[in-house]
């Protein structure tokens, strides 16, 4: 495997000298210098990467101790676990752009929910995975337990109930990875994903009495502040970002308010960032801000090296990752 890498790394090295092309090479090579030195990274993933299967490469970024904690939608937590359990039933739609509303509608009428290209079979995924996590969430709620979204999702993995489901190969599970390194992650705004809506609707019919069975928003930014204190203070951390939105961010503005709001002035900033991004840098676009609007937010420093990749994080991810991993 690590020679298919440095044929990759090769080909990168060779051809992509120039523009959008280069950054990539310069965010790669930064991120392999940072790794070296002895930095930990975070990676904040945004989008619908699980979907798009990013865990081909993110899997072997985890085990090999590239990534050291990740941020991530709920979407992102939950559709790796989809994909892992029912990817031969998904569909995928070549002339995604062609379609009609009525072609929409008749995805829906055979349960297909589209994202892009491809289609997630809500029977085969979302309800297959409902009733394992339905049960570790009445089985906490009845104990008077709480766990992170991710810790259910562990707990469940690590369980085994789910292997006779697997319909890839468990090494392209960024989730199974990360839960056999019990990495820390942590997910802003899971309320929005599909099991943070049918954990609502348990709320909500009285199956879960203790809403607050799920750890949410706020105890997840005082686990990261516990994270990056603990380890800013033995490594420099670098920030990889896929993405725009509340992945990125939420963990993003740990610094400032360990430095601002708790008055941590020793609190180190971000020793690394880069942000692969398709939305092109703009006045109002949060997602495209450039880097250097982040030194006036205590987020970045002066002399932090910094990378914008202006490009489709699903070709641009996975040839750093593979860069990263080379020889």
């Amino acid at each position: 495997m690590s020679h298919d890498y440095n044929a990759v790394k090769a080909f990168i090295r060779h051809h992509y000298r120039h523009f959008n092309a280069a950054a990539l090479v310069d965010a790669a090579e930064g991120y392999r210098i940072f790794i070296e030195g002895g930095g930990q990274m975070l990676l904040a993933m945004a989008g619908a990467m699980s979907t798009a299967e990013l865990g081909l490469s993110l899997a072997e970024m985890i085990r090999q101790d590239k990534i050291h904690a990740i941020s991530c939608t709920g979407a992102n937590l939950e559709e790796d676990v989809y994909n892992l359990v029912a990817h031969d039933h998904y569909v995928r739609i070549p002339n995604y752009r062609d379609l009609t509303p009525e072609d929409e509608q008749e995805l829906l009428s055979r349960h297909l929910n589209r994202v892009t290209d491809t289609c997630i079979p809500e029977e085969e995924a979302i309800r297959r995975i409902e009733d394992a996590i339905l049960d570790e969430w009445t089985q906490a709620d009845r104990r008077g337990e709480r766990y992170f979204p991710h810790e259910f999702l562990y707990r469940i993995l690590r369980s085994g109930k789910l292997e006779h489901h697997y319909q890839i190969d468990p090494q392209d599970s960024w989730l199974l990875a990360a839960a056999e390194k019990n990495l820390p992650i942590f997910v802003p705004g899971w309320e929005d994903s599909t099991s943070g809506n049918i954990y609502a609707s348990h709320c909500i019919s009285g199956t879960i009495r203790n809403v607050h069975t799920v750890r949410t928003g706020i105890e997840y930014m005082m686990a990261l502040t516990e994270w990056y204190t603990q380890q800013s203070a033995q490594r420099s951390l670098g920030f990889f970002q896929i993405g725009g939105g509340i992945a990125g961010d939420f963990p993003i503005c740990v610094v400032p308010m360990l430095r601002q709001d708790l008055e941590r002035d020793e609190t180190p900033l971000w020793r690394y960032f880069c942000q692969i991004s398709d939305s092109t840098t703009s006045y109002g676009s949060y997602s495209g801000a450039v880097p250097n609007e982040k030194i006036t937010w205590e987020k970045l420093a002066i002399d932090t090296p910094k990378f914008i990749v202006e490009s489709d994080a699903t070709i641009v991810a996975p040839l750093i990752f593979a860069y990263v991993l080379a020889d």
